[in-house]
This record gives structure tokens, C-alpha cells and sequence, in this order.
């Protein structure tokens, strides 16, 4: 259960958070862009099974791969693609946080 709750907690309730907190101006636009970090999960639909509860994403699949996390980290160097370099590592961070409580 824990392991459930910090996963999705980190999806769902982390970008929430970041949005009123740091992006107080445009947060319901940033809120929804962080949210939609959910999209890198696209590439499970390549796997086989598509979901697996046991399996780590991190390293596994295309977009959770340590070549796409490091073009991550670049997206924040750079004030238009910073927010989706945030909305990006916070999904990378669910998922590791994830592989760590299996």
C-alpha cells in the first residue's frame, strides 16, 4: 500500500504541489503540464506485458532509459522546455522511487 500511494502520490499530488507553490501566476496551465509527465508512461504500450507490477520502468523501457533521462535534466537549462523537464523528472522520480520499494 505504501508503495502504491508514494507512486501515484508522486504522479498526482507532487505536480499539484509545485504548480501553488512555485508557478503561482499560471498554475492551473503549469499544473496541467506537469500532470501530463503521465505521458511517458506511453511506452509501456511497446512492452510485453504492457503492465507489470513487478517489472521496473527505470532502464526498461524507451522513454524511463538513462539516454532520455539525461535529455531530461537539459530540458531544464532552458526556460521554455524547463517545465516539461520538471513534469518529466517527476515522473522518472515515481518510477524510481517505485523500483526501490519493490
Amino acid at each position: 500500500m505504501l508503495r502504491f500511494c508514494l507512486h501515484y502520490g508522486i504522479h498526482f499530488i507532487l505536480p499539484v504541489i509545485i504548480g501553488l507553490f512555485f508557478y503561482k501566476e499560471h498554475r492551473l496551465k503549469i499544473i496541467l503540464i506537469l500532470l501530463a509527465g503521465i505521458i511517458l508512461d506511453l511506452d509501456h504500450l511497446w512492452a510485453d506485458p504492457i503492465f507489470d507490477s513487478n517489472r521496473c520502468s527505470i532502464n526498461f523501457h524507451t522513454l524511463h532509459m538513462y539516454w532520455a533521462i539525461a535529455g531530461y535534466f537539459l530540458l531544464l537549462f532552458f526556460q521554455k522546455t524547463r517545465v516539461f523537464g520538471i513534469a518529466f523528472l517527476i515522473h522518472i522520480l515515481a518510477d524510481t522511487v517505485d523500483c526501490y520499494l519493490m
